[in-house]
């Protein structure tokens, strides 16, 4: 139950249309939020074709009346890999508040046809959502391993865009959850902890897991656990993230992260919910509306 002056986030890569078995995966992914009951939840890989098609909806549709409220933003997949170019693929933020203001933001990628596979010219995303006077982000970085170039790119454009949206007045920093596809040590992830400096530039976002729970591996993509995950021929790794922006000096301690763990990792009613677990995280809020 989240409860006093703190909010609750989850994070899930949710993999609705690409991985199989969703009309049962959704179920467990309903189970996994009646049990967490957070206050916010970032999900990626969510498709819509049009009204009434969106699988963030199903969620927020078939979970108790008024409960969610939500937003989507996406982009057509490659032509060759998905023809109906009316099916939009992206991120999705559900919140127990109403949304206020939305926005979705493409992300830089080489959408030129070089590579042999469709997943090297998938539109990357960053979706915004301001809710209840907190600014939470939703993303889904460049999938191939080798594409480190592009995730370099795409979080140096993530962290322009939250500048853009984000006011530094806001009583609580950013928040900002996604499947990243890039490992702790990357560039990619160094850069956002502010371990490294890029193009003269630097930023600070706080990793819950590895500010918590240092020793423990907390893989989000696991062959060897969840079998959905096998089909991608990838060692175990950690490349879904629940980020805090720069909680320093802020009145309260607002910002700090209390607890984080795994989520969606286990069977409630059958099939794992996804392809990759998930987290969740509980944020010092003092500014927390009754």
């Amino acid at each position: 139950m989240s409860d006093g002056k703190m909010l609750r986030v989850a994070q899930l890569n949710m993999g609705s249309l690409l991985e199989p078995h969703w009309d049962r995966r959704r179920l467990e992914i309903l189970a996994w939020l009646e049990r967490l009951d957070p206050d916010v939840v970032c999900l990626q890989e969510v498709w819509e074709t049009g009204p009434g098609t969106n699988t963030a909806g199903w969620l927020a549709d078939h979970a108790a009346p008024g409960r969610w409220h939500w937003c989507f933003g996406g982009y057509p997949l490659p032509e060759e890999a998905w023809a109906d170019r009316s099916l939009l693929f992206g991120s999705a933020i559900l919140s127990r508040w109403p949304i206020e203001r939305h926005r979705v933001f493409a992300l830089p990628v080489d959408l030129a046809p070089a590579d042999p596979h469709p997943s090297y010219r998938m539109q990357a995303e960053l979706l915004h959502a301001h809710t209840a006077g907190i600014d939470a982000y939703s993303t889904h970085l460049a999938p191939p391993p080798a594409q480190a170039y592009h995730r370099v790119r795409q979080v140096l454009a993530i962290d322009e865009a939250i500048r853009a949206t984000w006011d530094p007045a806001t009583a609580m920093p950013a928040i900002l959850c996604g499947d990243f596809n890039a490992k702790p040590q990357s560039d990619e992830m160094r850069y956002l902890n502010a371990n490294a400096v890029i193009e003269g530039r630097s930023t600070y976002y706080v990793d819950g897991w590895a500010t918590l729970r240092p020793t423990e591996a907390g893989y989000t993509l696991d062959p060897l656990t969840n079998p959905q995950a096998r089909f991608l021929n990838v060692p175990a790794q950690r490349i879904d993230y629940l980020l805090v922006g720069d909680p320093f000096l802020r009145p309260g301690g607002a910002g700090r992260i209390l607890n984080t763990d795994l989520a969606f990792h286990e069977s409630l009613t059958g099939p794992l919910a996804s392809d990759h677990y998930g987290l969740v995280a509980d944020i010092a809020w003092p500014q927390r509306p009754d």
